[in-house]
This record gives structure tokens, C-alpha cells and sequence, in this order.
């Protein structure tokens, strides 16, 4: 692995809508470097990499773990592929990074765990909203109890997903549904302000060819609190967040999951805030991992190997309830 005394060699896998907005990000990183990206096709991985700057461009995934330069991957597969890439990464030597779910069951990410453990290598689950400047800003508020105790928290991430039935998104065999791919983040919401629940309803509606689900509803209940939770392939039904407590409520301004803004309305008066973010967000896990790398951590104190596993068994118990296999 390179020595990291300038620039950090970031190398990306996979090579989609996601990884092209994490590449604009990482430009905006001063000690960043794009090195090498990698895709199953050779032609996809040119186009990318050249309109990136990327030194190496390779076509195939095993060929970029294979190049001694890269220190750190980012892995931007569909869900399905999450837990084999970052075991493989890591036993090629390489810090990673994983898009988010890290896994598709708790089962996966152990796996995960113990190879990261093993193989003396960080990782991280690329839970980029965790790291937003805002969200940390209104979790601090919280924390200092400036709304009292918290009593109620809703959040919903929902879009209409128009796409062929070819579509990740619409692809059970690629871990595809509303609940992976957006359900993660209310879910996330929940558990980072309220913790785990003691009980969990949740229901669902079906693509009626596919079987993926298309939006599910679910209840979070705690011993003084309750969360209610949303996510939708169907409708375009918005992303809002309101956390409400004994003194007042805070409004995260849409898009919640990324957003620069909100608002705090309690004693009658209304006041808003704004916290601006580097770039569209990706940014701020990019500098974490950065600081784990260079001061030799393993994992993240901020997003720990612990918060993933919670965060999946979460969404295991959601899919339990739901019915949903893959």
C-alpha cells in the first residue's frame, strides 16, 4: 500500500449514479486523490475514469485490489455485491469505504466485522448522512435537551420509481426495494436520536411482478417515545423530518437526509438555522475516513462497526415483519 504522506489514493468500484456524485465530492477534498476506478466493463471504467482524472482505469474489480497504490475503496455496487467486495478488499489489503446498506442482513456485516478485525484495516459503512454538518448540529441540540425530552420523531424518504423492470431498484436477486435503498435513512434517523426500539410494526405493499416492496410504513416504539417511519417507490411523497419533544420541535428542512437547514419552534416564536455542507455531502465521510486512516483507527467513533450492526438488525426486523426475503 502507498505511503500516505500527501494525497490519500481513493480507488472506486462500481461506477453509477452514485460513485459519479462521490468522484465530484472526493475533487473538493484537498489530501483526496482519485487513482483508480474500477467496473466489470473496461469501456465504462475508461469513460468514468478519464472524465474523473483517474490514473487507472481498470475492468475489473480484482485488477484495481490488485494495484499496490490504492490505499482506500469505495464501494458503489448494488447491495447485494456490498459484503463480498469489502471482504475481498479487505484481504487485498485495502481500507474501505461501502456505500450504504453495508450488507443485506446482520448475518453479512459479522463477516464483514471479523475480516476487517483480521485483515488490521478500516472500515466504514457510508452512511454519508451521519456526518451531514446540520443533522450533527440538531443531534447536539437534542442532546442538550433544548426541545426537553423527545416524544415523537416522524421521517419519511419516498420518490416515484419509474424505471424497466431491469432496474436495481426493482431487482429482488440485487437486494432491490424502497427499504434498502431509502428506508435505510428514516430508519437511521430514528436510532441515532432515539436508540433502539422495543418494538417494531411495520407493513408493506408489493411490485406485483417483481416482488420487491414498494413503500413500507412502520411504527418504532420506545418506552417514552414513538417513531414513525416511511419510505415509497410509488408516489412522490416527499422527505420530510419533524422531532418533536416536551418544549419544542425541530423541522429538518427537505431533502432531511442532506439537508443545510432547519427549524426550531418553541415558547410561540419560530427561529431557522442554516449549516451549509462541503459539496453535495459525501465530502464530510470522505475527511472522517481520512482522520481514521491517518491516526491508525480501525473504525470511525463517529459511525462504528456497532452502529452498522444495530442499524441492519433494524432493518432485518423490519423485513421479518414485512415478510421480506431475498
Amino acid at each position: 500500500m502507498s505511503e500516505l504522506i500527501n494525497n490519500i489514493h481513493w480507488g472506486i468500484i462500481g461506477l453509477g449514479h452514485i460513485a459519479r456524485s462521490f468522484a465530484e465530492d472526493l475533487q473538493l477534498v484537498e489530501d483526496a486523490s482519485l487513482y483508480a476506478v474500477g467496473s466489470r466493463s473496461e469501456e465504462k471504467a475508461k469513460t468514468f475514469g478519464e472524465e474523473f482524472k483517474a490514473q487507472k482505469c481498470y475492468g475489473s474489480y480484482d485488477a484495481l485490489l490488485a494495484d499496490p497504490k490504492v490505499d482506500i475503496v469505495y464501494i458503489a455496487t448494488p447491495h447485494d455485491s456490498h459484503a463480498a467486495i469489502s471482504i475481498k478488499a479487505l484481504r487485498a489489503g485495502k481500507h474501505v469505504l461501502c456505500e450504504k446498506p453495508v450488507s443485506i442482513s446482520a448475518d453479512e456485516f459479522q463477516e464483514i466485522e471479523k475480516t476487517a478485525d483480521e485483515s488490521n484495516r478500516f472500515f466504514m459503512e457510508g452512511l454519508w448522512s451521519e456526518f451531514n454538518p446540520c443533522l450533527n448540529e440538531i443531534k447536539q441540540k437534542i442532546s442538550n435537551r433544548e426541545i426537553g425530552e423527545v416524544k415523537y420523531l416522524n421521517a419519511q424518504f419516498a420518490f416515484k420509481v419509474d424505471r424497466p423492470l431491469t432496474s436495481r431498484l426493482l431487482d429482488k436477486k440485487l437486494a432491490g426495494g424502497a427499504l434498502l435503498d431509502i428506508g435505510i435513512y428514516p430508519i437511521y434517523l430514528a436510532y441515532s436520536v432515539l436508540g433502539i426500539p422495543e418494538e417494531i410494526t411495520a407493513t408493506a405493499k408489493f411490485h406485483p411482478i417483481t416482488g420487491v416492496d414498494m413503500q413500507t410504513a412502520m411504527i418504532f416504539d420506545y418506552p417514552n417515545a414513538q417513531a414513525l417511519l416511511y419510505c415509497n417507490f410509488n408516489s412522490n411523497s416527499g422527505t420530510a423530518a419533524r422531532i418533536s419533544g416536551t418544549e419544542g420541535e425541530i423541522i429538518i428542512h427537505d431533502q432531511w437526509y442532506q439537508s443545510e437547514s432547519y427549524s426550531i419552534f418553541k415558547d410561540g416564536e419560530t427561529e431557522k438555522f442554516e449549516v451549509p455542507k462541503l459539496g453535495r455531502g459525501y465530502t464530510h465521510e470522505i475527511i472522517e475516513c481520512h482522520e481514521c486512516i491517518r491516526g491508525n483507527r480501525k473504525q470511525s467513533e463517529h459511525w462504528s462497526h456497532q452502529n452498522s450492526a444495530d442499524l441492519m438488525r433494524l432493518l432485518d426486523a423490519v423485513r421479518e415483519k414485512i415478510g421480506l426475503e431475498y
